[in-house]
């Protein structure tokens, strides 16, 4: 079983790269033009998708200029169920977003596995009130199927630039029996589409002083480089 998932997964992750590396690639560019501009990238998911926002957030090899937005109400580790609830709620991503200074000289990179979930509409609706860019990261297919919210709105129409990332509807891959399947996929796609567009990020930025880049704090020299970078966006990144 675990082998079946693993070639599901490495076949998926193909596509990926096959189809959407020219996105990925405008995209990097994206960050680094807002990252010279003196931007920052905002990273935004309801449900399991907020592990993503975390996910790019002061880690190891991570682009400094990176926010997440982060909100309890949304996660998933006090109630689930609320969770799911809040984020099919009406107004919740606004109050959320007012949060943040968020501008139009940033990004705001919104997973939503769907791409239908009133908030994740919700913050791309608010992102385009600011003319702040809308960089989409979730599954075409399961858009096309999934129910929408109020907006009547998917993520694919309100970003400036978006990926596939390949997940089916209901983001289950290995069928147990007809109609049921298990082991989810969306945060490993999201992942390596995030992952994928800070490693051709920092090949722009090479030549850059400092680098724009954490190193892990276990590696020499990392807490004179780190902290060289939240001198600069401790500020502006609350989570700092």
């Amino acid at each position: 079983m675990s082998k079946e998932y693993y070639e599901i997964v490495q076949s998926k992750l193909k596509e990926i790269i096959k189809n959407q590396n020219k996105k990925i690639i405008t995209i990097s560019n994206l960050f680094y033009k807002t990252y010279k501009n003196d931007g920052l990238v905002y990273l935004f998911g309801t449900g399991h998708s907020h592990m993503l926002a975390e996910d790019g957030h002061f880690r190891a090899g991570g682009f400094a200029p990176i926010c997440p937005i982060l909100s309890t109400n949304i996660m998933l580790h006090e109630s689930a169920t609320l969770s799911s609830k809040i984020e099919r709620t009406e107004g919740v991503a606004t109050q959320i977003l007012n949060k943040y200074d968020i501008t139009s000289k940033d990004i705001l990179v919104i997973f939503s596995n769907s791409g239908v979930n009133q908030v994740p509409i919700e913050s791309a609706l608010f992102a385009k009130q600011v003319n702040c860019k809308v960089v989409g990261i979730f599954s075409l297919n399961y858009s096309k199927v999934a129910p929408l919210s109020k907006y009547g709105k998917r993520l694919s129409e309100l970003s400036d630039i978006y990926i596939d990332n390949y997940g089916p509807p209901g983001d289950a891959l290995v069928e147990i029996t007809k109609g049921i399947k298990v082991s989810a996929f969306s945060t490993i796609a999201g992942s390596f589409i995030l992952n994928s567009i800070i490693a051709e990020t920092a090949k722009l930025a090479k030549n850059d002083d400092p680098f724009p880049f954490y190193i892990s704090s276990n590696m020499p020299k990392s807490k004179e480089h780190n902290e060289m970078l939240l001198k600069k966006y401790r500020a502006r990144n609350p989570h700092l």
